[in-house]
Formats: C-alpha cells, structure tokens, sequence
C-alpha cells in the first residue's frame, strides 16, 4: 500500500506538466493553422491573373504543355502552348536538348523551373494530368465534348484500330486516351497539336459544368485523387474552383514559332530572337487579359502586312511573328513603295486600346486612323482586315527602332 502510495504522490506532480504540455502544443497547432497562408489567395494579392502549368504525361513522356493564364475578374483565359521539341541549353541537363526531355529525366518541378526560365514568368502552380488517370477523370466528369471534323477510323502498325465519330461528341475515357493518342502517317505535326489542344479545352470546360460538385469537398477529393498539384488539398481545390469558372470557348491557343535545327539528330525548335519572342508573347497575354475589356478579348484581330522596305521576306517573317502572338494575318504584300522610313499601323475598326496593344508588341507608336465618310461608321470601313501595318526602314524585324524618322 505504501508503495502504491508512494507512486501515487510522485505522478501527482507530473499532471499539471502534462496538461502543460497538451496546452502548448493545442495552442501552436492553433496558431499554425490560423497563421496558414492560402498560396492562391496570396497569389491574386501579388499579381491578378493566376498562372498554372499544364503537363498531360504518359509513361513519364509529356504528350502536351500549356501555361494557362487567367483572370477571374473578366473570366477570361489564354493557352501558351509549349512544344515539346522547343529546343534550349538546360541547366538541368547541361546539354542542348528537347524541354519535355527535362520532364523525363528530372521530374516536373525542375520542368516547371525551365518552362519558367523560358516564358520569363514566374508560374506558381503545376497540374500533372496522367493519360489513363485523365481517362478515369473524364468519365468522373460526364465525358469532355470535342468538335471531330471527319470519322476516324484506320489502323496502325501494330494493328490497333482507332474508331471515332464526327461531329460534336461526348467523349468518354476510352475515346479520350484514343483521340489523344492516334497519329495517322498523313496527319500534319499541327493537326496532332490541335486535337490535344482541344482535349484541354474541353477539360475547363467540363470543369465548368460540374462547377457546383467541385465546390464539394468529398467529391472533390474524388477528382483529386486523379490529378497532380504541387498544392495542399484546400488550396488545390481553391484554385480548381477559380479556374472552373474561365470562358473556354474564348480560349485561343497560341503557339510559340520558331527556326527548327537539327542537333545531335534531334529536330529542335529555337524560338525567334534568341527566345525573347515567347517572352514577350506571354507576357503581352497577361497583360492584354487585365487591361482589355471584355468586347476587345472576345475575337481574334485580322491583319494585313506589307513590306515599305527593300529587305526581301520581311513581311512573311513578321507575319510569323504576329501570330505566335495570337494575330490572325490574311495577307502579306508589297507596300505601294519600298522606300518607307517609319512603320506605321493603319487602325481600320477605330479600337485605339487594341491599335495600342498591336503597337506595343512591335513597339511602334505611329497608329493612324483609317480615313472614312463621315456617314459611314468603322463597321463599315472598305478593307477586309482590322488593321494594316506597313513596314519601314525602322523595323529591325522585330521591333520598330526608336530613332526612325518619316
């Protein structure tokens, strides 16, 4: 009995430190849990459009990149797509290399720190879709809806025979994982991006419709579980909700061009100007999405190019150019001299902020307005393109030099 007492009086003092110590850390798990940072919140604080990185991978070899960007105020959207033969000198690989090798062989957080170096961004979230997981994904989602010009239906050298049909369909996982996949001989390198490209637009737009489940938490983690995020859950699908909200059918994709050289038996892709032009295409993406209106976002431009110079191909160059930035060119041609000192942009809709935009990317400041008849508006100007540009001495082929003279 005495011992038994004697145990009872030598614990009696060690309670109060146990509930001490219950308290301390009761009281920092509070602290850390309210002090937590929810990385999206803080991102829109830092800047206004959310930047993700989407990788669609299969057997650990990416199938498609895009660096979607977003911003939720107007709900508006843009996709840089990131060739996966997009050829650069990787820190990562120390060699001259295709970048989705760097996905491969390094993993997807060195892959985002080189597309960041790249786009000359800084991309704060990543979303990994594996190729059959995205099949289960897909169905999890009521099926993703592509608009498929023909039939499909051939097979390949081992004898797998694809089947898809025209039309506007409901694709379920299976069919997805096909249209994804099959690559005919005759079917052009663009061809192969587009499908993929639309498979992604279909996803947001999925994303969309089953908006009001993906606010659930349980149902959430569902679709979670399919997916990849350097997020904690909460914020992941804080950001899943946020983009479930873009106008994916205002979603142009922009591809990234440039001059393909052969190294080490590789095809590479250099983009022009020693890659500053996918940087300021992104760039120029962001910043059109916060400061343009609504109405001017809605459509893509149409632009007619002529040559004021004497330096043979560089309105088809510039043309290359203008559409890696989302422009569309109907024609390229010789201006009525070839003699012009100063660029100029002929604005023929009477839409200054996009006239400045367009201004900005090349940058040039000589914007003029088409002349019209006081009795007819800019709807109805006389010319077939939204705006002209004609190129003088002062373009060096990518921007307009500030000591041009007229």
């Amino acid at each position: 009995m005495k011992l038994k007492h004697k145990f009872g009086k030598e614990n009696s003092g060690a309670l109060p430190l146990v509930l001490i110590l219950v308290i301390l850390i009761s009281v920092t798990v509070g602290l850390a849990v309210s002090l937590r940072v929810d990385t999206v919140e803080e991102n829109l604080k830092t800047d206004r459009v959310i930047k993700t990185l989407f990788v669609m991978e299969d057997k650990n070899q990416v199938l498609f990149t895009d660096v979607f960007i977003y911003y939720p105020p107007s709900q508006r959207g843009a996709l840089i797509n990131i060739l996966g033969n997009t050829g650069a000198i990787f820190n990562s690989l120390e060699r001259v290399d295709r970048i989705d090798a760097v996905y491969s062989e390094k993993g997807i957080d060195v892959y985002k720190t080189e597309v960041e170096k790249l786009v000359g961004q800084t991309i704060p979230f990543y979303v990994v879709m594996n190729l059959d997981k995205f099949g289960e994904l897909t169905d999890m989602l009521g099926g993703l809806k592509i608009f498929i010009p023909s039939p499909v239906d051939f097979k390949n050298e081992d004898g797998d025979r694809f089947l898809l049909p025209s039309g506007v369909v409901n694709l379920d996982g299976d069919k997805i994982r096909t249209y994804l996949t099959y690559n005919r001989p005759d079917e052009a390198e663009e061809d192969v991006l587009e499908r993929r490209q639309n498979v992604l637009i279909a996803f947001f737009s999925a994303l969309t419709r089953n908006a009001r489940i993906l606010s659930q938490v349980k149902s959430f983690e569902l679709i979670a579980e399919k997916l990849s995020s350097n997020l904690e859950k909460e914020e992941f699908q804080r950001l899943v909700n946020e983009i479930s909200g873009v106008d994916s059918e205002h979603l142009n994709p922009q591809v990234i061009t440039g001059s393909r050289r052969i190294v080490d038996g590789k095809v590479l892709l250099f983009p022009y100007y020693d890659g500053q032009l996918i940087k300021d295409v992104v760039k120029q993406a962001s910043n059109a999405l916060v400061s343009l209106d609504n109405a001017n976002i809605n459509r893509i431009y149409v632009l007619e190019i002529q040559n004021g110079t004497k330096v043979q191909g560089l309105a088809r160059n510039t043309s290359a150019l203008l559409q890696s930035a989302g422009y569309d060119v109907l024609s390229t041609l010789n201006a009525d001299s070839n003699d012009y000192e100063k660029t100029v942009i002929i604005n023929h809709i009477g839409n200054a902020e996009i006239a400045k935009s367009l201004g900005d990317f090349i940058r040039c400041t000589n914007i003029v307005e088409e002349k019209v008849s006081s009795e007819t508006d800019f709807s109805e100007s006389s010319s077939n393109v939204d705006f002209t540009i004609i190129l003088g001495r002062d373009f060096d082929g990518r921007y307009v030099k500030s000591t041009g003279g007229k």
